[in-house]
């Protein structure tokens, strides 16, 4: 392999790596606010489950390699920005602890530095609209509604039951319903990464333009990055989502479970790449909001939902920069080496202020 082609498959899975820790939140959150598992066994199952899911269905790779951008108009380095460009928005809402979607952050970053390198024609507009955006509009919507209706169904259920009793049970069932959350997140997630690497290869000639299937060994790099990520775990992200947003208990934790993991599944299945953190929350919400109205902290959710509109905007705009850095002399290692760079800052940032906070609480 070329050099710039080892440099793309690195970053894209560090991405994955990357989208693992920032993602945690998505399948562990409610089960770790409403006591249904310790937030180490929740990590692990969650990683366990992140690895297998990745070898279940294809399309949503598909999708990514050969339906956003004109691969004519592609070249390895734009390919190499892109990645930059949404690494950079995933450590930045990670950081600051905003569960935003890696997923937007990828499409962005990659689109930007397209647009940079060979204009707004090279975007194929129709599929990012009909396969990207309005998916991943809906999806938090549908979570909330889903979410909302099975909440009521369990209300009717245990409406005369004994509270405790109703607790225990369904934190048993959320081990089901969180575990079926995690094998759909990496069915959904770790595919991204898949579609990119897929996109690189097609690129450089290494792989047919209508193979449907990516590599073995891409299959199981970006499922082992991914669970490797997820078991390094986004502490701040499932604060946010377990807590923040609003207070679950065990019923309506499995309610935002449920929800979500029925979407993400057809989501997958019809080749969607949806945001995870998109449905989840929507998915909390519509639990939270379902006993009682006031219970759901809307200001949090106003912040997640400015996260969500500003993720593709900001991750195209660093992707379009990385990729101006590509055309200096040596510019591909000066952008690996910046990428490097930008994770350090990042978890020596993040470990500073938790050892600060730590100390003043």
């Amino acid at each position: 392999m070329e050099l710039t082609l080892v440099a793309v498959v690195v970053v894209a899975l560090f991405f994955d790596f990357t989208n693992g820790f920032h993602d945690t939140a998505n399948s562990i959150a409610t089960s770790v606010s409403t006591r249904a598992l310790s937030p180490r066994l929740a990590v692990l199952s969650a990683a366990v489950l992140n690895f297998a899911g990745a070898f279940v269905s294809f399309k949503v790779a598909a999708t990514i390699a050969s339906g956003l951008v004109d691969l004519a108009s592609i070249s390895l380095e734009i390919i190499l920005a892109g990645l930059v460009g949404a690494i950079t928005w995933n450590l930045i809402t990670w950081y600051l602890g905003l569960p935003s979607s890696s997923s937007h952050a990828l499409i962005g970053g990659v689109i930007g530095s397209a647009i940079a390198a060979a204009g707004f024609d090279v975007v194929k507009w129709s599929g990012l609209y009909e396969k990207v955006l309005l998916p991943s509009l809906a999806a938090p919507f549908l979570g909330f509604a889903l979410a909302a209706l099975i909440m009521v169904g369990v209300l009717w259920v245990i409406r005369r039951r004994h509270p405790g009793r109703v607790n225990t049970v369904f934190r048993r069932l959320q081990l089901i319903s969180g575990g079926f959350v995690s094998f759909t997140h990496g069915t959904n997630d770790a595919q991204k990464t898949m579609g990119i690497i897929m996109l690189a290869l097609v690129v450089d000639g290494r792989l047919a333009e209508d193979a449907g299937r990516p590599p073995t060994w891409v299959i199981v790099s970006a499922a082992v990055a991914m669970a490797a990520g997820t078991y390094a775990g986004g502490w701040r992200i499932i604060k946010t989502l377990g807590q923040r947003v609003a207070k679950l208990d065990p019923p309506q934790g499995f309610a935002a479970q449920t929800s979500c993991a029925t979407i993400l599944w057809l989501t997958a299945h019809f080749g969607f790449p949806v945001s995870t953190t998109h449905t989840i929350s929507g998915s909390v919400l519509g639990a939270g909001a379902t006993r009682r109205f006031s219970a759901v902290r809307w200001g949090v959710a106003g912040n997640i939902l400015l996260a969500w509109l500003m993720t593709i905007p900001c991750a195209a705009l660093v992707g379009a920069g990385m990729e101006v850095l590509t055309r200096l002399p040596g510019g591909t290692a000066l952008v690996f080496v910046l990428t490097a760079a930008i994770a350090l800052v990042a978890f020596v940032g993040r470990t500073w202020q938790s050892r600060r906070l730590a100390t003043t609480s």
